[in-house]
Parts: C-alpha cells; structure tokens; sequence
C-alpha cells in the first residue's frame, strides 16, 4: 500500500518537475557555461576562458554603477510602493466613518477610488512610459509638469528631469511607484477584507485610534501578505529593465545615471561587439543577487502564523 502511494506520488511529480529542470534549471546552467567563454554569439567557436569574464566584471566601473542603481532601486521603490499601498487600502476599507450597521468602513467612494488606483495596471509599460515621457518633456511651455509649475507661479523648478543625471533615476523610480502601487491596493484591500470587522470593532470600543489600529492590528494580521508583496516588489525593481530602456536618454544615460545591470546586459550581448561571455557573466550576477535577496527576505519575514 505504501508503495503504491509513493509511485501515485512520483507519476504525478514527474512531470512537472522535468518541466522544471528543462525550462527553469536547464538555462542556468547554460548561461553558466556561456559565462566562461569567450563567445561572441555570431560564430559556433566558444573558446573556454575560465573566470576571465568575472575578473574583467570586477573591475568594470561601469558594472558597480549599474549594480547600484539597482539597489537604490531595490532599497527604495519597494518601500514607497508598498507603504503607499498600504495607506490607501487601509483608508479605502477601515479609513472612513461608521455608516450604518457596519463596524468599519472605508473612505466614502472608496469603490471608485480602486478602480482609479487599479486603472495603471491596464495599461502596458510602454504606453506608461509614452505617457510619463510627455509629463516629463523639457518643453517649458508643451512639458505637462513644466507647463503646471509655470502656471503656479514656480518656474524656477522647471527641469529637464530625464535629462538632468542628477533626477533622472528619481524620475524613473517616480513612475516604477506610480505604475505598481494600484495593484498592491487591490492585493492589501483583500487581505484586509478577510480580518474579522469585530476585530476593529473591539479595537475601537477599547479607544484605540486609527493609526494604533493600522500598526496593532492591520499590520501583524496582513504581515505574510506584506512580505510576499514584498519580494514582488523586490524583483520587479532589480529588473527596471524596460523602464530605464523606454524613458532614459540614449539608454540608461544621461552619463550613465540611469543604466542597470539589465539594461547593460542587454547592451553588452546584442549593441556593444556582441560579447555574449561577458552578458553572461552579468546574468549570473543579477540571479545571485536576486537569491540573496530573495532567501534573505523570506527568512526575515518568517515567523508563526497568526491564526484568526
């Protein structure tokens, strides 16, 4: 009987797990490989180089300033979108007065609120990035954001914003924010929806205020939610892949205040002599990078589950 379950069990995990290695496992381990050669991509010669790509990665400046970027981008974009996700979903569902028999409450039109909040996530990256590029246009008069400065009186803000190396990335990370923070309202909104009302309810009886109940109450009960968002949020920032293509100057410029170790990849294997080795060696980098980040992130959130 025992052994018919364990082959019940393997017949089902076959499968999948081949899958797994071919699709997922198997291009690793290539990229691997390719990452200790000289390969240009164009020809069938692969000459085996050892660790000279990774010695050359080392000392190449323009690696480290890329791979800064992107933790400025993991440091920062993450935070901001998800404390604004947060906020809005506890104001959208908890934030408003008691109306009614109803114990909480959100903010009155917090339904329409969502759907507003919700309505970048239907819109491809390129169109958000067409669209923050006109908002961002340099044109003092036909730039949307120079034009409403202008109109309140503070022209001496005007920018070039994409343009100036100093905000550039600033600006980007603005719109990494603004793109992603309608999704995690929805997602928050969810777990909140499924705390127990009585919960606020007996909170607020006690004379417990907003903001107590959002960091006693809201906080702990939505934690593994936080964290899952959390590594999302962490990957989509180590990428900005598309973001600093489409939006930066000449690509990742200007001076190279924007460029990512992605973005450079891409540069390295397919615009700059086709040094697929190198790109590769880039590629193991980032998935390094990405595990640190990722195992750090889900051994620190781990606890006991709140039962509720």
């Amino acid at each position: 009987m025992r052994h018919g379950k364990y082959r019940f069990i393997i017949g089902f995990l076959a499968i999948p797990l081949a899958l797994y290695g071919v699709l997922v496992i198997s291009p690793f381990i290539q990229d691997f490989q390719i990452s200790m050669t000289s390969w240009s991509g164009l020809t069938p010669e692969k000459n085996f180089i050892g660790l000279d790509n990774y010695q050359k990665l080392i000392h190449n400046d323009l690696f480290w300033k890329a791979l800064w970027h992107n933790v400025v981008l993991l440091l920062c974009v993450p935070v901001v979108t998800l404390a604004f996700g947060l906020f809005f979903a506890f104001m959208l569902n908890v934030g408003g007065r008691r109306r009614g028999s109803a114990g909480v409450a959100g903010v009155r039109g917090s339904g329409l609120y969502k759907v507003i909040f919700f309505f970048p996530q239907v819109l491809s990256i390129t169109i958000i990035a067409i669209l923050w590029q006109q908002i961002y246009n340099p044109d003092t008069k036909n730039g949307m954001l120079n034009s409403l400065l202008a109109s309140i009186g503070l022209s001496s803000l005007q920018q070039s914003w994409l343009g100036d190396s100093s905000i550039a990335l600033l600006c980007i990370m603005v719109v990494m924010v603004w793109a992603n923070v309608g999704f995690y309202v929805v997602l928050f909104s969810a777990g909140m929806a499924s705390i127990p009302g009585e919960i606020y309810e007996a909170a607020l009886l006690d004379g417990a205020s907003r903001v107590k109940t959002f960091f006693r109450i809201t906080l702990p009960l939505l934690r593994d939610t936080v964290a899952t968002a959390w590594v999302y949020m962490g990957i989509i920032a180590m990428d900005a892949f598309i973001y600093v293509q489409l939006m930066s100057v000449n690509a990742g410029g200007p001076d190279e205040s924007t460029d990512v170790v992605p973005l450079l990849l891409y540069k390295t294997a397919f615009r700059d002599n086709s040094q697929y080795g190198m790109a590769a060696a880039m590629g193991v980098a980032m998935l390094i990078v990405t595990l640190v980040f990722a195992i750090l992130s889900m051994r620190l959130s781990r606890r006991e589950r709140i039962e509720f």
